[in-house]
């Protein structure tokens, strides 16, 4: 059986190298009203509390219709 050749682990510096320039990140902010910041935080729970409230109210319209046909 042949002797494994032995990995290269040093980075490659010659003249045709790679060049990698650093990663810039770039993180810009906003200015937000007090309410913007309300509905980022609270905006999920309302619409589905909100969906729900409407769910529920037009089943109880449902309910008082079929209730006064009798």
């Amino acid at each position: 059986m042949a002797k494994q050749k032995k990995k290269r682990t040093k980075k490659y510096q010659g003249v045709d190298a790679k060049v990698s320039t650093p990663h810039v990140l770039r993180v810009s902010a906003e200015e937000r009203s007090r309410f913007k910041e309300w509905w980022l935080v609270y905006g999920q729970i309302t619409r589905l509390v909100g969906i729900a409230l409407g769910i529920l109210f037009v089943v109880v319209l449902l309910v008082i219709g079929i209730i006064g046909m009798f």
